[in-house]
C-alpha cells in the first residue's frame, strides 16, 4: 500500500502540481523509529522503506465490520512487513515480504516510559511492534537483513480500504476460485475488480490453502503490482482534483518517520516519471525450516541463511532481484507451482522412448518428473489411446497444475495414492505443454516483476 506514498502520490511531482498541494495535505502521523538507535548497519546505495501495517481497525464502521469479517480484537500486532527498496537511479522498486511468523531476535532494550531493561530474546517477528512499536520492529528486521532502514511507513486497516475506494477499486486475476469463511472472501475464476473491504479481505485471507502467511504474501504481492498498474496507468492522480483525494485519504491513516515529508515524495516523483509495474519486482525471503518451535514462543519460520543472505546483499547493493523481461506469455498460468509436484511417467504405447520424452518436457517446466521404476521406460501397454493421470484427491490443487501441462489427460481419483502424481502416456501424447505458476514459490530466493503478475 505505501507504494502509494512512494510511487504513485509521487507520480504529483512528475504532473507539475507541486510542492503547495503537498504541504497542504502533509497530515501524516509523526513517529520517531531511529531515536538514538546503535550499532546500525552500514547503509547501502538506493533508499530503503520498512512498510508496516498493523490491524487498527477504530475507524470502520460497525457495518463494515460485519461485512468484511473485522470484528476481531485487534492484536496491536504488524499484521505485514515489508521492505521496500527504490534503486538510486530510481529506475526500480524492489518488494520483499517479511513472514510476520519470521523467527526473530528482538536486541535488548530499555523501555522509555518504564526505563525498566529487557534482555534480547526469541519472537515471532510481527511481536516486535507489541514489545516495542516502530523503533524495536526497525532494530529487529536491521538485525535480521543486514540492510540499513531509511525511512519507516505505517498503515491501518481504514486507510487500506478508504485508499481502494478512492482509486476506483483494483483488478485482481485468479486461476482458481478463492474462498475463505474467516475473512469472507469469495472470488471466482478470472478478473475481479475489487473494493477497499473485498481488496482487504484478499490482502488478509489465510485460509485459502495449506500455504497459509506465505500464500497470504503472494497474493499482497500481487495486490501491490495491480495497485501500481491502476495508479500509473489511469492518470488519476494527475488530475488535481483527483489527486487530492487520494493524497488526502492515505494521509490521513499513516504514520511515517520526520524525515519523510513532502520534499523527499517530490524529488522522488519528479525522478520516477516513467515507472511502470514492470519497473517493479516481488519476493518474499527464502525460507528454510517451516515449522521452527521455540519453547514459549511456538511454532515459527526460520528463513534460510544462505539464500536469504543473497537476497539482502542484492538489496544492499542496488542490484536487480528478478530477471526483467517484457512478460511470461508463452507459458500457461498455474495455481500450484510445478517445482512443488512429482510426477512418475510410464509409456502405454508401442512408441520407444515416449516416457523419457514426456519425463524429460515435464521437468523443463519444473516438474518434479521421474520414468516410472518398475518399467525402466519401457511400454507398460500397447493399445493405451488416451493419457491418464491418476491422482489421491487430496492433491486435487496439484493435479490441476499437471493437467494443464497435459490438457489431453484424463484425470482419475485414486484414494490412497498418495503425494505423486501418476502418468500413463497414451497415443494422444504429442508434448508437453509450459507452464509456470500463478503465484511464485515461497521457499525460493525467485522474484517477478509486477508486469507479470497483473491482469492482462
Amino acid at each position: 500500500m505505501r507504494i502509494t506514498t512512494t510511487v504513485s502520490v509521487l507520480v504529483l511531482g512528475a504532473g507539475g502540481i507541486g510542492h503547495a498541494l503537498l504541504g497542504e495535505l502533509d497530515g501524516i502521523g509523526r513517529v520517531d523509529p531511529f531515536k538514538d538507535m546503535k550499532n546500525r548497519p552500514a547503509p547501502g546505495r538506493g533508499m530503503n522503506v520498512l512498510l508496516v501495517g498493523t490491524d487498527g481497525r477504530d475507524k470502520i464502521t460497525p457495518a463494515e465490520k460485519k461485512k468484511y469479517h473485522l470484528g476481531g480484537a485487534p492484536c496491536h500486532c504488524t499484521d505485514t512487513v515489508m521492505l521496500v527498496h527504490v534503486s538510486a537511479d530510481r529506475s526500480r522498486v524492489s518488494v520483499v515480504s517479511l513472514p510476520r511468523d519470521s523467527y526473530a531476535v528482538v536486541p535488548a532494550r530499555t523501555d522509555p516510559a518504564t526505563r525498566k531493561r529487557f534482555s534480547a530474546h526469541p519472537v515471532r517477528l510481527n511481536a516486535a511492534y507489541a514489545q516495542g512499536g516502530p523503533q524495536l520492529t526497525v532494530q529487529t528486521v536491521e538485525n535480521m537483513t543486514g540492510v540499513q532502514i531509511n525511512h519507516y511507513l505505517e498503515v491501518d486497516f481504514t486507510s487500506f480500504m478508504k485508499t481502494v475506494d478512492v482509486l476506483g477499486g483494483v483488478d485482481i486475476c485468479t486461476a482458481r476460485p478463492l474462498k475463505d469463511s474467516y475473512t469472507g472472501l469469495d472470488l471466482p475464476v478470472g478478473t475481479s475488480k475489487l473494493n477497499g473491504g473485498q481488496a482487504l479481505q484478499y490482502v488478509r485471507s489465510r485460509h485459502l490453502d495449506a500455504a497459509s502467511d506465505l500464500g497470504r504474501m503472494q497474493r499482497q504481492q500481487r495486490f501491490m503490482a495491480s495497485l501500481i498498474s491502476k495508479a500509473t496507468s489511469s492518470g488519476v492522480l494527475l488530475n488535481p482534483v483527483k489527486f487530492r483525494d487520494v493524497a488526502s485519504t492515505v494521509f490521513s491513516a499513516v504514520r511515517a518517520d520526520k524525515g519523510f515529508g513532502p520534499d523527499e515524495m517530490l524529488s522522488l516523483g519528479q525522478a520516477m516519471r516513467g515507472f511502470t509495474p514492470a519497473s517493479s519486482e516481488f519476493t518474499s525471503v527464502p525460507l528454510g525450516q517451516m515449522n521452527y518451535q521455540v519453547k514459549g514462543i511456538g511454532s515459527t519460520v526460520k528463513w534460510d541463511p544462505a539464500k536469504a543472505g543473497k537476497l539482502f546483499r542484492a538489496i544492499r547493493e542496488d542490484v536487480p532481484i528478478a530477471e526483467h523481461r517484457l512478460s511470461a506469455t508463452q507459458a500457461a498460468k498455474v495455481d500450484v507451482p510445478p517445482n512443488q509436484i512429482r510426477v512418475q511417467v510410464a509409456n502405454g504405447t508401442s512408441t520407444t522412448g515416449l516416457a523419457a520424452r514426456a519425463d524429460k518436457g515435464l521437468r523443463a517446466t519444473g516438474f518434479l518428473s521421474a520414468v516410472a521404476p518398475d518399467v525402466l521406460g519401457r511400454p507398460v501397454a500397447t493399445n493405451t489411446a488416451r493419457t491418464v493421470i491418476e491422482y489421491d484427491p487430496r492433491w486435487n490443487r496439484s493435479v490441476r497444475s499437471l493437467a494443464a501441462a497435459l490438457p489431453h489427460a484424463e484425470l482419475r481419483s485414486v484414494a490412497g495414492l498418495g503425494s505423486t502424481l501418476k502418468v500413463t502416456l497414451g497415443r494422444d501424447f504429442k508434448k508437453v505443454t509450459p507452464v509456470r505458476a500463478d503465484e511464485p514459490d515461497p521457499g525460493k530466493f525467485a522474484a517477478v516483476t509486477g508486469d507479470q503478475v497483473v491482469c492482462k
